[in-house]
C-alpha cells in the first residue's frame, strides 16, 4: 500500500517563499577566495527552523533544481556546472542540513532557543562544512587540511548566523506561531 504525502497550498507557498529567500540571500556576498561569504546559510537555517525538516529541505531542493536547469538564482549564476564546482559540496550540504535542522529543532511540541541554536550549528554549519570542504579540496586539487584551514575564515560569520537564525525563529514563534507547522503550535 503506497502512502501519499499531501501538501497544502500554504505549504507550497511557504516552500517557494523560502526558496526565493535563499536566492535573494545569495546576492548578498563578500568575496573571500574561491567561496564567497553569503547569507545563504542563514536562509537554510531559517527554512529548517520555521518550515520543519521536510518542507525546509524541499525549499532548498527547489531552489537548487531551478538553479540546475539554468535559472540564475545563485548570485546570478545557474546551470549544471555549479554543481561540480568549488562550492558544490556546500550546496549538497544545505539539502541535508535543512532536514537535520528541522529534525533537531522540531523535536517535542515547541521551538526552544537551545534546540534552535544546536540545530542551526549542526545542520547549517557542520554538515555543509563536512560535505563542502572535501568536495572543494577535490575540485581544486588541494589538500583537505589546507581547505579546512582556509575555511576557518567563515566560522565567525557562521556562528553569527546561528545566533541570528535562533533569535529570529524564537521571536517569530512567540509573535506569530502560525508561521510554524501545527505540531509546534499544539502546546502554545
Amino acid at each position: 500500500m503506497a502512502s501519499h504525502v499531501h501538501f497544502t497550498s500554504r505549504d507550497l507557498v511557504r516552500i517557494a517563499m523560502f526558496a526565493a529567500l535563499l536566492s535573494v540571500f545569495s546576492f548578498i556576498r563578500i568575496p573571500v577566495g574561491p567561496v564567497p561569504i553569503t547569507l545563504q546559510t542563514l536562509a537554510v537555517m531559517l527554512a529548517g527552523l520555521i518550515l520543519g525538516p521536510v518542507n525546509g529541505m524541499l525549499s532548498v531542493l527547489l531552489m537548487l533544481v531551478l538553479t540546475f536547469v539554468g535559472i540564475p538564482l545563485l548570485g546570478g549564476n545557474g546551470g549544471p556546472a555549479i554543481f561540480v564546482g568549488v562550492s558544490a559540496g556546500y550546496l549538497y550540504g544545505w539539502i541535508l542540513g535543512a532536514l537535520v535542522i528541522g529534525l533537531i529543532a522540531h523535536q517535542g511540541h515547541r521551538l526552544v532557543w537551545w534546540k534552535s541554536a544546536l540545530a542551526s550549528l549542526v545542520g547549517g554549519v557542520l554538515i555543509p562544512y563536512a560535505i563542502g570542504f572535501p568536495v572543494q579540496a577535490l575540485v581544486m586539487g588541494a589538500p583537505l587540511k589546507g581547505v579546512i584551514i582556509s575555511g576557518m575564515i567563515f566560522v565567525p560569520g557562521d556562528i553569527a548566523k546561528v545566533v541570528i537564525a535562533t533569535l529570529i525563529a524564537t521571536a517569530l514563534m512567540r509573535a506569530y506561531p502560525a508561521a510554524f507547522p501545527e505540531s509546534l503550535r499544539a502546546s502554545k
